[in-house]
């Protein structure tokens, strides 16, 4: 059985980070492994929640595991909270990882053309950094332009060429692979001209200097944790064996399924999508 470790921080109450990663990755057949960098009594969208820092623990945790001779298929790290995160970050690759040993960084801080409070364009260059270590990123549109730091372009501002240029640039950090997710195209695109109002995934493969994408209908409604629950389920299926193209397509279409049962429902969580009904289809898929 494949393993991955995965670093986050853990809600007690709330469906994102550790709460999505941890079910998925199991559910799709693959040990997982975790650390936690901070546990909450709620994820951040609810007011008055309780916080409790375990960046202290990072450290003696790798120390045990190298003792143990651990090894693990894959490291995945999502929302990390502090520079000093990010460092222990590289160190954890730098310890645990190696040729057979899979690093994808899902840099978890900004979205819809903004920071989530508390980081800095200066934490946006060190994730960049980070990047920098792993094979395969997966950033937003707007992770992606803090990154590089250059203005944001919100969805259809934007043509094929500035969008290759912002996936070979992030792959010129170090990073062997791409996955930039919330493309949205204008439909004077030629080579997307059946996209037009569709939201969707571009990724880059600079090994091979190839480009791919898939594209799917918008729903308009946003959730908390659907980009941790794509990164999740990603993970689990290139750990699988599932190409870079399957693999971003199965992610995206579970997201898209989550949140459609969530919305059937007249008085669903607000807090988040109800990934756990769709587990079936998920099976289904994987079985193909």
């Amino acid at each position: 059985m494949k393993r991955v470790v995965t670093v986050q921080d853990i809600s007690c109450l709330g469906k994102c980070s550790l709460t999505v990663a941890l079910p998925i990755i199991s559910a799709m057949g693959v040990e997982t492994c975790v650390i936690p960098t901070a546990v909450l009594s709620t994820h951040t969208v609810f007011k008055g929640f309780t916080f409790h820092d375990l960046t202290g623990e990072i450290a003696p945790v790798m120390e045990h595991w190298k003792k143990e001779n651990f090894r693990f298929d894959a490291i995945y790290t999502g929302y990390l909270g502090s520079f000093e995160q990010l460092e222990l970050m590289k160190k954890l690759i730098a310890d645990f990882g190696g040729r057979e040993t899979l690093a994808i960084v899902d840099p978890c801080m900004a979205d819809n053309g903004k920071l989530y409070p508390g980081f800095t364009q200066e934490f946006a260059f060190a994730m960049a950094k980070l990047c920098g270590k792993a094979d395969i990123v997966v950033p937003n549109m707007t992770e992606a332009s803090f990154m590089l730091g250059v203005p944001y372009r919100a969805g259809g501002t934007y043509d094929e060429a500035y969008l290759k240029k912002i996936l070979r640039d992030i792959a010129a950090m170090g990073a062997k692979k791409v996955v930039l997710k919330g493309v949205e195209f204008p439909e004077d695109q030629p080579s997307f001209k059946n996209v037009a109002g569709k939201i969707g995934i571009v990724a880059y493969d600079a090994e091979k200097d190839t480009f791919s994408s898939y594209f799917h209908d918008k729903v308009n409604q946003n959730f908390h944790g659907t980009g941790d629950i794509f990164a999740s389920v990603f993970t689990g299926a290139y750990l699988r064996g599932l190409t870079l193209e399957e693999s971003y397509s199965l992610a995206a279409d579970f997201v898209v399924e989550a949140i459609k049962e969530t919305i059937s429902h007249e008085n669903h969580n607000w807090y988040g999508v109800d990934f756990e009904a769709v587990f079936p289809y998920l099976v289904k898929r994987l079985e193909k």
